[in-house]
């Protein structure tokens, strides 16, 4: 019955505040530093892939055309040669593929001069100063905040077009083709400091003196710098005499340091893979494959048929959506990628294809020529046969 009549001690009331401040660590609990901020500065792999694919992308000549024709010297063609006077064509699509590669997506502007109407300029803004404004699901205006003073300029839809990767997390925005490899990003950086320490500060000697004797520490150390003297920096090929009794022991890197040059080429093969980069384009020999021309030209063809090319693709839809129906043109944008020489061996095969077709009575000149978005020629549609071919019949009749 004592059980019952204990009494309890009563506890004393407590603030709210005191009560909050017990789990505001847990609920406003500041993240971890991310070791890699900006991978195009300090992932070297990074910035390597983005320029491979920059400059090949620049490569390929954008062309308008207007009825299968190429036009030079109009207004619209001159815009896209010519965006504005301190920019080149190169430069255009260079930035462009850029920024599409390390954030994502990219801005044109049209100027701040741009009213209405066909634009005679073309910018490129920075994605990271653009934020958006959504009114009933659609975006009114876009804040752009300049670089260096940091005014902030409102854009309107309509001065701007926009290239975007597809976003599962927001449909206004593109995403980053680096956010699915952050940590092995991270990794490969943290890795590298680890490796500049040891190189730097390790303070891992190369190998170790090991002696039966007894040393005083006075002894250890003359013999230290003896050794050093004798056979240390810059005295390479040098014939050691030990004493009796000692003896040298190399020593080498732990299986962990080890370890992460594998992880690093692991991921250097990842990062490769994710912007579609063969190892040859980028100058990398796996040591299982071959270094012949044939495999270097395969690789390098295949990084503009399933890479380049299909990039390519996506720019001009973007432009035919957002530019030239958006201004009712009848010209339409398309890139010319037959002066690529990574291209060449498979047209050179589809040459020899039509030649075979032709001499077999498949196809005439003309049929070539109209496949290719060429003029055809007056006297394209005859067929003229091989000399060495004879008719059935007149071989019969010789008999």
């Amino acid at each position: 019955m004592g059980l019952f009549n204990r009494r309890k001690p009563k506890k004393q009331l407590r603030s709210f505040s005191e009560i909050n401040n017990e789990s505001v660590a847990d609920d406003f609990s500041v993240p971890e530093k991310k070791a890699c901020t900006d991978p195009y500065l300090q992932h070297a792999w990074v910035s390597v892939c983005i320029d491979i694919l920059t400059r090949n992308v620049a490569r390929a000549e954008f062309e308008i055309r207007k009825n299968g024709k190429v036009q030079k010297d109009s207004a619209l063609a001159n815009l896209f040669r010519y965006p504005n006077r301190q920019m080149s064509r190169f430069d255009l699509w260079k930035q462009t593929c850029a920024w599409w590669s390390l954030d994502g997506e990219a801005f044109w502007w049209f100027g701040e001069n741009y009213s209405c109407g066909l634009p005679t300029e073309i910018y490129i803004l920075n994605p990271r100063n653009m934020q958006h404004v959504v009114d009933n699901g659609k975006v009114t205006k876009w804040v752009y905040t300049e670089e260096g003073c940091g005014r902030p300029v409102v854009i309107l839809p309509d001065e701007i077009i926009h290239f975007k990767d597809w976003n599962p997390w927001n449909v206004f925005r593109g995403v980053s083709p680096l956010v699915s490899l952050g940590l092995e990003v991270e990794q490969d950086l943290l890795a590298a400091k680890q490796n500049t320490g040891l190189l730097k500060e390790g303070g891992v000697p190369k190998g170790l003196l090991k002696t039966d004797q007894v040393l005083t520490e006075a002894e250890a150390e003359i013999l230290a710098r003896t050794w050093d003297k004798k056979y240390g920096r810059g005295m390479k090929n040098r014939v050691a005499v030990l004493g009796k009794g000692t003896e040298y022991q190399p020593l080498t890197f732990s299986p962990d340091v080890l370890k992460l040059y594998d992880m690093k080429k692991w991921n250097l093969y990842t990062l490769l893979a994710k912007y579609g980069i063969p190892p040859r384009v980028a100058n990398i020999q796996d040591s299982k494959s071959s270094l012949s021309g044939t495999d270097t030209d395969s690789q390098h063809r295949a990084f503009w048929n399933y890479t380049l090319i299909p990039l390519l693709k996506n720019f001009e839809e973007v432009l035919e959506v957002q530019f030239f129906k958006r201004f009712n043109l009848s010209e339409t944008g398309l890139f010319n990628l037959d002066s690529i020489p990574e291209l060449q061996e498979s047209e050179d095969a589809q040459s020899n294809r039509d030649i075979a077709e032709i001499n077999a009575g498949l196809k005439t000149i003309n049929d070539v020529l109209k496949s290719r978005g060429q003029d055809t020629k007056p006297w394209g549609d005859i067929w003229y046969r091989a000399s060495s071919l004879v008719p059935e019949d007149s071989g019969k009749s010789r008999e």
